[in-house]
């Protein structure tokens, strides 16, 4: 809403009509001491003009660069269709009304969508969305709980591989619920979780194991292992997995012999913008006979009384809708406008164009490697298979580098020794589809440069 439409008359009548002396009497139930005093550092009486031209300058201050970071959130093109549609009338505002037979177009899109996403992830049923990807691991290791009756101990063996924002949310989500976390070792050599580390759990009680696939330093684990021996431990697995690299990987309900129980993740690369870190939305997958355990709600396609195709609500097990001790999750909603969007853009892409985009991404991220390596001072940092992102050495500090890059508008990775201090001086780097042969080149050259001078 970019105006406050009620008048001075209006307030006051409203006021008068439920007998509250004024505005602030609305809130007197929060102490004073909460209450906030004020926007101090902004003018009164600015004009709309001016805070306009005021929130420009402000905005023109963000320096991006060519954007060679990775890390969970990436530069992926988005066609110029996708956000076109999207921003209709019928679609800008896009949520799943509780009167289904009046919301058929928005029921109907959410259907496509957790249809595409099934596709994608190879698995039976997929939900209308959730938060993000961190928020979506952390709803799937709750339904692991639920699901393995079996398990006694409610613990998680947790890949340390893991995308560590998304261990602090899990951890945050289930840390009073009586759930232990168990973060597995990597190898130095490979960034990868050996398989000699859930070898130490076997036999033992573990309700559910997570693995990243690509994994946060971008290489690929040995999923089809992992999740073999989850199912002879009688242990639920847990994929969470980067959407655009299932263009070239096997997707998570073909791992292994059985494949994997849920598979969720981020799908900002469909159709959301970098945007400083959101809004997003997570993507979320089981197979059939689990659906009744999965958080959310689930779109179904049946026929009317005269045969005519409909969508509804077909599962709703969440707290608005059942009582909260039998709700699966307290999920209130899904981010219809970003799920509108991933649609759009996976219809539009199709397999062989989502192809395309992981096998350029691919490429010219292992370009960036072999030419960035061949400067002195920087080497890769692992030795197996990566996707699109790869973890480097320089044998100096990262950040200042960083900074010297920044200053040549180029954005040259991510530091990740703030979570991994045994890892000091790497930097994560990524090259999307978005990167071209000269922006490579561009960022090769300017690292030369700043190495050489700095010496």
């Amino acid at each position: 809403m970019p105006y406050i439409p009620h008048t001075a008359d209006e307030k006051t009548a409203m006021l008068e009509r439920i007998k509250a002396k004024n505005i602030d009497a609305l809130f007197d139930e929060i102490p004073s001491s909460l209450q906030y005093q004020g926007f101090k550092e902004m003018p009164s009486g600015i004009s709309e003009m001016a805070l306009l031209k005021h929130a420009t300058d402000l905005a023109d201050k963000n320096k991006n660069g060519i954007c060679f970071m990775g890390a969970g959130s990436y530069e992926h093109h988005i066609p110029a269709a996708v956000w076109d549609i999207a921003s209709r009338g019928e679609f800008l505002t896009a949520y799943t009304p509780y009167q289904a037979e009046a919301s058929q177009g928005t029921l109907q899109l959410l259907y496509e969508y957790q249809t595409l996403i099934t596709e994608l992830t190879g698995l039976d049923v997929a939900n209308a969305s959730m938060y993000d990807g961190a928020t979506a691991l952390a709803e799937a290791v709750l339904m692991a709980i639920r699901m393995n009756r079996h398990s006694k101990t409610n613990r998680v063996l947790v890949a340390g591989t893991l995308h560590p924002l998304y261990r602090e949310t899990l951890r945050t989500i289930v840390c009073n619920q009586h759930i232990e976390i168990i973060m597995l070792p990597f190898d130095m050599t490979e960034g990868i979780t050996p398989i000699a580390a859930l070898e130490k759990y076997r036999g033992e009680d573990i309700t559910a194991l997570v693995v990243s696939q690509p994994n946060f330093f971008g290489h690929l684990e040995h999923v089809d292992a992992m999740c073999d021996w989850a199912e002879a431990n009688h242990t639920v697995s847990i994929g969470c997995v980067n959407p655009v690299s299932l263009g070239a990987l096997k997707p998570p309900g073909l791992w292994g012999k059985h494949g994997v129980d849920i598979a969720c993740g981020e799908g900002q690369p469909f159709g959301a913008p970098m945007a400083s870190g959101g809004p997003y939305f997570g993507f979320f997958s089981t197979r059939l006979e689990h659906v009744r355990q999965m958080p959310g709600r689930l779109i179904g396609r049946t026929l009317d009384k005269e045969g005519k195709q409909g969508f509804t609500l077909t599962l709703q097990a969440r707290e608005q809708h059942i009582r909260r001790g039998k709700a699966t999750s307290n999920i209130c909603t899904n981010q219809g406008l970003l799920v509108t969007a991933a649609t759009l853009h996976m219809s539009l892409l199709g397999a062989q164009g989502l192809s395309q985009v992981a096998h350029h991404c691919h490429h010219n991220t292992h370009e960036l490697v072999a030419e960035l390596t061949q400067i002195p001072g920087v080497t890769c940092v692992f030795n197996s298979p990566y996707f699109h992102e790869a973890l480097l050495h320089v044998n100096r500090p990262v950040k200042p580098l960083l900074q010297a890059l920044l200053a040549k508008g180029i954005n040259g990775g991510y530091a990740v020794e703030t979570h991994y201090p045994q890892l000091e001086n790497t930097l994560l780097v990524c090259a999307t589809e978005m990167r071209t042969e000269n922006d490579i080149l561009n960022y090769v050259s300017a690292l030369k440069k700043i190495m050489s001078s700095e010496g």
